[in-house]
C-alpha cells in the first residue's frame, strides 16, 4: 500500500467534512512521523500475562521497539513486530542492528541510555550503517529541516523528540512557568516523600485554568498518541473530568512505584534514563541481558504492515501471543472484527492476547461478535489488579485474553 495509507485506513473512521474527521485527520498528519522513542506499556505486566518459553511464537505492534527486545530477553521462538508507522519500523531496526554490530555493552548504552553524544554519530557511521537495509538506511541518514540528518537525534537526546517527547518537553516548560520543577521528583527515596512532592509541585498544575482548558481539547492529547476515538474513551471513563483522571495516572506514575526503579518515571520527569546507577532502565539495556540479546537477535523479524494484514498472511494456529498496545481504541466495530477474525484463526490452544485502554473496560465485551468473543477467557479481577501494577500508569485498562477452545 501507498506510504501512510496503513495508518489513514486505521485512523479514518469519519467523513473528512465533520468535525471528528478533520480531527482524525489531524492526527494521523502528526503521526506520520517520528512518534515514540520509547514505549509506555509496561514490559514486567506484558511478560507475566504473556507466560513466554522457548517454543513461542509471539506477534507485537513495535511501537519504540524496546518492548521487542524486553520480550526477547525471555528468548521465545520467534518474535514479529508490525507497524503501521515507517518510523518506528526504522527504530526497531536500528535498534536491531545495533545489538547485531556494536562492539560492546558500553557503546549500546550510551547510544540508546544516554541518546545524547556526539560519538554516537560516529558509532552509527561506523558500524551500523553498512548493515542497514536500504529503507532503514535512508531514513536515519534522510535529512530534517532543523536537526539534519535523523541521526542526530541520537547527539540531541532522542527522548526528547517525537510527537511524545516534544508533548513531555512541553509540560515541563508549563511545570516551571508556574515555578514547578518535575525533576525534583527523581531525588525522592521513600513513598511518603514521593507524595509530598508530587502533591506541592505537579498536582497544582492540573487546577491551572490553562490546563483544565487544554486537557479538553483533544488536539491537546495528540502528543501522547490519542486519536480522536480514544479521548471519547477518556471522556468516558472520567466521567468529563479528563484533568482530574490525568491527574490521578500522573499521581500512581510518582507515587505508587520506587522511583530509583522506575523509568517511566524517569522519563516523564526528568527526560531520560538513571545513567549512574543504571537501576531505572529497561531490561533491554540492562548489561546483564547484553550478551543474551545479541545471541537471540536473529530471532526478531520486522514488517511495516498492519496487524490485520500481517496476521492474514500467517499460517493457521500459527501463534502463542499477540500484543497490540492500545490500538483496538483507534478501531471501529468492523475493525475489531476483522483483526479478531485472524486472531482466532491464527491462535493456537491456549493463546494469549495483550491490549491497553484508555478507559477502563474492554471494547471487547460490545463490539466483538459473539461467536469471536465465546472462544476466550478473560478474568476481569487479574486485568484490574495488572492495570493497578502497571509503572507506566498511563492507561486505564490492561486486558488479557487466553484462548479456551
Amino acid at each position: 500500500m501507498k506510504k501512510n495509507a496503513l495508518l489513514h485506513a486505521a485512523v479514518h473512521n469519519s467523513k473528512p467534512i465533520s468535525k471528528k474527521g478533520a480531527l482524525e485527520r489531524l492526527f494521523t498528519l502528526m503521526f506520520k512521523g517520528f512518534v515514540y522513542p520509547q514505549i509506555w506499556e509496561d514490559p514486567e505486566i506484558d511478560l507475566e500475562a504473556l507466560q513466554l518459553t522457548g517454543d513461542k511464537r509471539i506477534v507485537t505492534i513495535c511501537s519504540g521497539g524496546c518492548n521487542i527486545l524486553n520480550y526477547l530477553t525471555e528468548a521465545p521462538a520467534r518474535i514479529d513486530g508490525v507497524d503501521l508507522n515507517p518510523s518506528h519500523v526504522a527504530l526497531s531496526h536500528l535498534k536491531l542492528a545495533a545489538l547485531q554490530h556494536f562492539p560492546d555493552h558500553e557503546t549500546y548504552f550510551r547510544f540508546f541510555g544516554h541518546a545524547d553524544e556526539r560519538a554516537n554519530t560516529r558509532a552509527f557511521s561506523k558500524y551500523l550503517l553498512p548493515h542497514l537495509d536500504e529503507t532503514t538506511r535512508k531514513y536515519w541518514t534522510g535529512w530534517t529541516p532543523v536537526h539534519g540528518r535523523r541521526i542526530n537525534y541520537f547527539t540531541k537526546n532522542i527522548y526528547k523528540f517525537g510527537v511524545l517527547g516534544r508533548f513531555i518537553g512541553s509540560l515541563h516548560v508549563l511545570a516551571r512557568a508556574h515555578g514547578m520543577n518535575p525533576r525534583v521528583l527523581l531525588a525522592v527515596r521513600t513513598p511518603e516523600e514521593q507524595k509530598a512532592v508530587f502533591d506541592a509541585t505537579i498536582s497544582p498544575l492540573f487546577e491551572k485554568k490553562l490546563v483544565r482548558a487544554m486537557c479538553g481539547m483533544p488536539v491537546s492529547l495528540y502528543g501522547l498518541g490519542i486519536p480522536p476515538a480514544q479521548f471519547d474513551a477518556l471522556m468516558t471513563a472520567s466521567d468529563g473530568d479528563i484533568p482530574g483522571l490525568l491527574r490521578d495516572r500522573l499521581e500512581r506514575l510518582a507515587c505508587d512505584f520506587p522511583i530509583e526503579e522506575n523509568y517511566f518515571a524517569w522519563q516523564a520527569f526528568g527526560r531520560g534514563y538513571d545513567r549512574h546507577y543504571r537501576k531505572a532502565v529497561p531490561r533491554y539495556l540492562r548489561r546483564e541481558n547484553y550478551e543474551r540479546l545479541r545471541d537471540l537477535s536473529d530471532r526478531v523479524h520486522v514488517h511495516h504492515a498492519s496487524m490485520t494484514h500481517w496476521l492474514a498472511d500467517q499460517p493457521a494456529e500459527s501463534l502463542d501471543g499477540y500484543v497490540l498496545l492500545d490500538a483496538q481504541d483507534w478501531m471501529n466495530a468492523t475493525q475489531l472484527n476483522d483483526l479478531w477474525a485472524q486472531i482466532v484463526r491464527t491462535a493456537r490452544p491456549g493463546a494469549r492476547v495483550i491490549f491497553r485502554t484508555a478507559g477502563t473496560e474492554s471494547p471487547l465485551t460490545t463490539a466483538l461478535s459473539p461467536d469471536l468473543l465465546s472462544v476466550w477467557d478473560h478474568d476481569v479481577q487479574y486485568c484490574r489488579d495488572m492495570t493497578r501494577r502497571d509503572r507506566a500508569s498511563i492507561y486505564g485498562g490492561f486486558h488479557l485474553y487466553i484462548r479456551a477452545r
